[in-house]
């Protein structure tokens, strides 16, 4: 089944309209350093600007893809999860959230969400499901979660009465203090039924040397470019869990999560500098 982009995504509202290909957006840059070719100057330079500061991002945007799809293949797998709520999704890579779950039950449905207008003009690719399931794309916010949920595209692709894997995967990192980032992840909870899941991961500043860590946070709290990344420590993250029953082994890096299958020695949590969890909604 394939779920066709709405009408507006033609004529005078065009996404390619909104595409400012001057300045870097967290969606195009993270596609740089996973090796994607759909990006600009823009994004490679504050890519690269980035990766002088932590040379090691690349390996984490590696390893948080892999923990993408060890933590949908656990709700598919295990936890019997056929519906789910990917928002931040970014640009369509390998193992995206459907193929991952879509391999182990054909059946299951997948919504996206993305504020980036390239990721709209992939998203036919993105719609591409079994004939079993099905898949769907929205474009909005994260911080706009009463826009997402009351979307007729998710309302319907997901029967909302029965349990969703809600993936917030490196994009809650995106959302300053002030935007309340927390509240924006009760509010998408709060409409999910018990037995749903919350699987997300999150830069942080734990494992960074101290100078570094305030650089960050200095640049959190004035604002900065477009896409600056809210460095959170291990106990800010594990709010987002609050209330929910934590899968083991727990919130932990990224590279360590449930990763015995994966390719060794792992990256250091230095390395990697992101925590990852998945928590089921009692």
């Amino acid at each position: 089944m394939t779920t066709e982009v709405p009408d507006t995504a033609t004529g005078p509202a065009h996404p390619s309209d909104r595409i400012d290909t001057s300045v870097a957006h967290p969606a195009r840059r993270y596609n740089y350093w996973l090796g994607g070719k759909d990006n600009f100057a823009a994004d490679r330079e504050s890519g690269d600007a980035m990766a002088e500061r932590f040379p090691t991002i690349r390996i984490s945007a590696l390893e948080n893809r892999r923990f993408l799809r060890r933590a949908v293949g656990h709700l598919a797998r295990e936890a019997g999860i056929r519906q789910f709520l990917d928002i931040g999704t970014g640009i369509p890579t390998a193992d995206n959230t459907h193929e991952v779950a879509q391999g182990l039950a054909p059946a299951a449905r997948v919504v996206y969400v993305d504020n980036d207008p390239i990721v709209l003009a992939h998203a036919r690719a993105l719609l591409t499901s079994t004939a079993e399931g099905a898949t769907a794309y929205i474009d909005a916010d994260l911080r706009d979660p009463e826009k997402i949920l009351a979307h007729p595209d998710l309302r319907r692709t997901l029967d909302l009465s029965r349990p969703v894997g809600l993936m917030l995967l490196a994009v809650l990192h995106f959302v300053p203090d002030g935007d309340d980032p927390y509240a924006t992840v009760t509010r998408l909870l709060d409409a999910l039924p018990a037995g749903s899941y919350l699987a997300a991961s999150h830069a942080t500043h734990d494992h960074l040397p101290p100078h570094l860590a305030q650089e960050a946070k200095a640049a959190a709290r004035g604002g900065g470019p477009h896409g600056i990344i809210n460095l959170r420590s291990r106990d800010e993250f594990s709010r987002f869990f609050t209330g929910l029953e934590l899968v083991e082994p727990g919130i932990t890096s990224v590279a360590e999560w449930r990763a015995e299958g994966e390719p060794q020695p792992r990256p250091s949590v230095v390395d990697v500098s992101m925590y990852g969890g998945v928590a089921r909604k009692p």
